[in-house]
């Protein structure tokens, strides 16, 4: 694969998904293309139904496309499966849910620490790094905190500084706001893109959240599984 390294992260080649449904077979993605390019701020929108959530499984290594090949980064994750995925994945990709996906018997701190851990960072840097995330979202004084004990936002919160602290090559976003308030909603979005401009991190949403949408500079927009619009924007 011919790759700019200087400026693609995801480059996605001729992606289809196909399911059975009694027999009939179901095209949740049909043959898309897609390149972001480092430092993008991109939703992938359409209505329910229209592949957007199965990829950005594709693009994350969480399923597997029936044809086509995904590379991160230059690297094959299309062609990665166990352990290899499995490490890849929490090296470079962080991931905010829907419905947050904290672990509720951990704190706020140990929640964000978590992927550190598992990746062997010295206590020190994790330290160093919690501290750093938790002013970058507004979450000084919630480190002893269980998840319980927040707001749906503060929870968002906590979900985004996990995903960020380990510092991965992209951050993909699952319907991030669909259980906030349009006004928490709002201030996560803003959050994520001062993020984004200070870091330079690559921020990919699945959603349909019109919020999300005016915020994003690209938008790519399927329907049936097929990409129908791909277009950058000014956000509001």
């Amino acid at each position: 694969m011919a790759q700019n390294q200087q400026t693609e992260l995801v480059v996605a080649e001729g992606l289809e998904k196909v399911y059975s449904d009694d027999g009939v077979p179901v095209h949740a993605v049909n043959n898309v293309d897609l390149t972001i390019n480092k430092g993008e701020f991109t939703a992938i929108v359409g209505p329910s139904g229209s592949g957007k959530t199965t990829l950005l499984n594709i693009i994350s290594g969480l399923d597997t496309p029936t044809n086509g090949k995904v590379w991160l980064n230059g690297q094959p994750i299309s062609a990665m499966s166990g352990k290899e995925l499995s490490d890849f994945r929490r090296d470079h990709i962080g991931f905010i849910f829907q419905a947050y996906n904290l672990i509720p018997v951990l704190t706020v701190v140990e929640n964000i620490e978590y992927i550190m851990l598992l990746q062997g960072v010295d206590k020190q840097e994790r330290r160093d790094r919690v501290n750093a995330i938790l002013k970058d979202v507004g979450m000084e004084g919630y480190q002893d905190r269980k998840p319980t004990q927040l707001s749906g936002g503060q929870q968002q919160r906590v979900a985004v500084a996990r995903a960020m602290v380990s510092q991965p090559s992209l951050i993909l976003a699952d319907e991030p706001t669909a259980n906030l308030d349009s006004d928490t909603g709002s201030r996560l979005l803003e959050m994520m893109r001062e993020l984004n401009h200070k870091t330079n991190m690559t921020f990919i949403f699945s959603t349909h959240d019109e919020l999300v949408i005016k915020k994003a500079r690209r938008l790519v927009v399927l329907k049936d599984g097929k990409t129908l619009e791909d277009k950058e924007q000014q956000p509001s």
